[in-house]
């Protein structure tokens, strides 16, 4: 929208009208350095190998294979390649205020004979390719198992 020949306007008050600094227009990119492209791949390897690592981990990591690496750097390439660790928020034990309080029934019941208090667990494994399933239900007084099922889920 700037044009730099033209016979009554100059550059500066064309930058001015259409309110843009002129460092703005006189900026050119530059393009990465190819050791910059490399070393992105590597990053890109270590995070894909251990997806729980920081920017803290990475660069340990690397610095322990021969590379003069900053902390900095490692955050502005996960940032620009959307990587983020897989870890717990904080405040993951706090309460929501808008969620109710339910009181706990079995807290001064005797458990005195079998079939009198049944339990319920689900539990999950990861597999390879998805998620295997495992649901009990088990008797209290005498710890046994009345019955379970398995499930499976597949990645595609």
């Amino acid at each position: 929208m700037i044009d730099r020949g033209h016979e009554k306007l100059t550059v500066q008050r064309q930058c001015k009208l259409l309110g843009v600094n002129r460092s703005t227009f006189y900026y050119q990119p530059e393009e990465a350095p190819p050791p910059t492209i490399d070393f992105t791949r590597i990053v890109d390897e270590v995070f894909m190998k251990h997806p729980f690592m920081g920017s803290r981990q990475i660069t340990r990591t690397l610095r322990g294979m021969g590379y003069s690496v900053n902390r900095k750097r490692i955050q502005r390439m996960m940032r620009c390649m959307g990587y983020m660790a897989i870890a717990p928020g904080p405040h993951t034990s706090t309460k929501h205020p808008s969620h109710p309080i339910y009181p706990y029934l079995l807290r001064d019941l005797n458990v005195e004979h079998s079939n009198h208090v049944w339990c319920a667990d689900i539990t999950y494994i990861p597999m390879a390719r998805g998620f295997q399933y495992l649901v009990a239900i088990q008797d209290w007084y005498s710890r046994k198992i009345l019955s379970w099922s398995a499930h499976s889920t597949e990645f595609e």
